[in-house]
């Protein structure tokens, strides 16, 4: 009996991977140049003053919600306090998210058309997260230069099947150990990019965001990832002064967990944009710049759609236009999908139904062995979960 379901489990199981359409492999028919032409020119407009408004709502939203926490929530009965601080931790990450999302588009510089402003309202606003702005900026600009690489992408590059540790069957394989790496992920995962360079691109030697010396940067950029740990020891000095006014606890509910809900928003959402049983990834030998830049899929967070800016719902569009404002990214998603056809990717399966089956079915790349025409497609490679 147990045979017998363990062998539905498995028929059901790739049932469900045979709806999922895969992504196209073979080089496009269509130019970078030819997608461009097919968006409407005003999409490529920056305004900083338009730029500036979405960063005012934020601001204002965030004040509006801190004021909630300090002057409201301890003066309602304390039945009603602790749901409160759960709803204001919620809104509260989940408006931070939104923030850290400008101060990234600063990074892309799809801001302004003016790079030195794009840097410092990046900054300003990635040192009140506690993100490095620059160093963070250089990483992920090469990310965007190689999406897709196994040898050469930034983040969330897989393992390979004889890469993964012999204890991924015993995490991966059961319910418990994947809500167990999807907690730490989501909670940790942010925090241990930046220092550890975890699910990051494997360097010959220790890679870490806060060290100007790190592998990840040249020397032109070293300076400026001194200023970015400069604005976050200042940073971290004004969240001393707030420990040292109000108390440390005080300084945990009201920031220190809206910014662990944050972490986690960024962490769901560029996992999700990045992980897919539909996406490629490719080897030196078959990888090139738009087909990588393909490899990406957008979501559906419904409300939270605006919330996040719409980064949930227009980042096939991000990665091959990223100096696009986030204003004009449904336009131009619009205006692209025609071209593209099967290679625009998107999934509008419900956000924790898609984070759960991820984490099952995309757990380390192996080589497609099919043939595209005459030509054997060695260099391509799918996720996969079998152990």
């Amino acid at each position: 009996m147990t045979a017998i379901l363990t062998q539905e489990k498995s028929d059901q199981a790739n049932a469900d991977k045979k709806n999922i359409k895969k992504s196209p492999t073979e080089r496009p028919p269509f130019t970078l140049s030819q997608i461009k032409k097919s968006i409407p020119p005003h999409c490529f407009n920056r305004s900083a003053f338009r730029s500036f408004s979405y960063v005012l709502q934020d601001l204002l939203m965030c004040s509006i919600l801190s004021y909630l926490a300090v002057a409201w929530i301890p003066s309602i009965p304390s039945s009603f306090q602790y749901a409160s601080w759960v709803l204001y931790w919620a809104a509260q990450g989940s408006v931070l998210a939104g923030v850290w999302i400008l101060g990234h588009e600063c990074g892309h510089h799809a801001f302004s058309d003016y790079s030195l402003l794009d840097d410092l309202v990046g900054l300003l606003l990635h040192s009140a997260l506690l993100v490095p702005y620059f160093s963070f900026k250089y990483s992920h600009r090469r990310h965007h230069s190689n999406t897709g690489s196994l040898e050469r992408d930034e983040v969330y590059v897989p393992k390979r099947k004889f890469d993964i540790p012999w204890y991924y069957k015993y995490i991966y394989n059961n319910p418990l150990g994947r809500l167990l790496s999807l907690t730490i992920q989501l909670t940790l995962g942010w925090t241990l990019y930046l220092a550890f360079n975890v699910s990051g691109r494997q360097y010959q030697r220790y890679a870490c965001h806060y060290n100007p010396y790190s592998p990840i940067y040249s020397d032109s950029e070293r300076a400026d990832i001194f200023i970015s740990d400069a604005c976050l020891l200042a940073a971290a000095f004004a969240l001393y002064c707030l420990a040292s006014s109000f108390g440390f606890w005080w300084l945990i509910r009201v920031y220190g967990v809206p910014l662990l809900v944050e972490n986690c928003c960024i962490v769901c959402l560029s996992y999700l944009q990045h992980t897919h049983p539909s996406l490629p990834h490719y080897d030196s030998t078959e990888w090139d710049w738009l087909r990588g830049a393909l490899s990406t899929v957008d979501r559906d967070y419904r409300f939270f759609n605006k919330v996040f800016h719409n980064s949930t719902d227009t980042h096939v569009v991000h990665h091959l236009f990223p100096t696009i404002p986030h204003y004009h990214a449904m336009e131009a998603t619009k205006a692209i999908k025609p071209i593209l056809g099967k290679y625009y990717q998107f999934d509008g399966t419900p956000v924790f139904e898609a984070i759960w089956r991820e984490a099952k079915e995309c757990i380390y790349v192996e080589q497609d062995n099919c043939s595209v025409g005459s030509k054997k497609t060695r260099g391509v490679f799918w996720y996969n979960n079998r152990f």
